[in-house]
């Protein structure tokens, strides 16, 4: 079996009502060997730093933290958020994020979004740490202030990157990496598997998110190609508070698979090319 790396996820999430280690277990068995946790508020810095610290959690899968606010968060951080962020770095080898832009969320305001935004980008930088970037319809902007730096040197992840395909090239001149969401499968998301055919091959990272973004279950009767023998079944979990679906960490697997089909090559193949690049991002940590 391959070896899959998920670039972007949110195993610390509440959602999954404290069966981390039951997520890991099943993610090992279908071949999941690293993946990035990412914080999004001061409140579940601590959940993702422990994640990364839990032993036999390690000893199953590579877990890299990442500490930073999302900017659907922003209006909750302290007077000392800065400061409370430096002291999660400083606790292990990490990366940041989420962090980012959004313009789409009804309503979220976007002032302050940009401040925090460039600050998080700022402190990366000056540690030469990845950063994981969320962005939402200001993707113009989001150019601008990347332009404008400082970036980290060994470049940043646009995660479930849904920009236009005409930003790709510019984006990937300052640094960028891209990571494929299984959720770009839906029959809808054409765009999405369009602009991802025009990302390089060597900056092209895979992704679950975790619990969000469920894959699309295959029409009835037929597999799919991500839930053929040679591939992986979909697992699914029910958010016990609303009752709607949640996607699985093991899940990558099947989107390793979605994302083969895409690209029209064998998933042995694509899989040891998303492992050198994400290996080059992430490294040391």
């Amino acid at each position: 079996m391959p070896t899959y790396y998920d670039a972007h996820n949110h195993l610390q999430d509440d959602r999954f009502g404290g069966r981390q280690a039951e997520l890991l277990s099943v993610a090992a068995r279908n071949g999941v060997a690293g993946m990035v946790v990412n914080g999004s508020c001061e409140e579940d810095w601590p959940q993702v730093l422990a994640l990364a610290r839990n032993a036999a959690f390690s000893a199953t899968i590579r877990i890299i933290p990442s500490f930073g606010y999302h900017p659907w968060y922003i209006h909750e951080r302290t007077t000392d958020w800065v400061k409370n962020l430096i002291h999660f770095l400083d606790q292990i080898p990490s990366a940041v994020g989420e962090i980012g832009l959004d313009r789409w969320k009804p309503g979220l305001a976007y002032e302050g979004q940009e401040e925090v935004f460039t600050a998080q980008l700022r402190l990366a930088a000056e540690r030469n740490l990845p950063v994981s970037i969320h962005c939402l319809q200001a993707w113009g902007r989001m150019l601008d202030l990347l332009k404008a730096g400082p970036r980290p040197a060994r470049g940043f992840l646009l995660h479930s990157y849904g920009g236009p395909r005409e930003m790709v090239k510019a984006f990937a001149d300052l640094g960028a990496y891209f990571s494929l969401p299984g959720y770009y499968a839906h029959e809808r998301k054409v765009r999405q598997r369009e602009t991802f055919m025009q990302v390089p091959v060597e900056r092209l990272l895979i992704e679950t998110d975790a619990p969000d973004q469920m894959l699309p279950e295959p029409p009835s009767g037929e597999r799919g190609v991500w839930n053929d023998s040679g591939a992986a079944a979909i697992y699914s979990l029910n958010d016990p508070a609303t009752g709607k679906t949640l996607n699985h960490p093991a899940n990558l697997r099947a989107v390793y698979a979605f994302a083969a089909e895409l690209f029209d090559e064998p998933v042995e193949t694509l899989a040891t090319r998303v492992e050198q690049n994400f290996l080059r991002l992430f490294k040391e940590l």
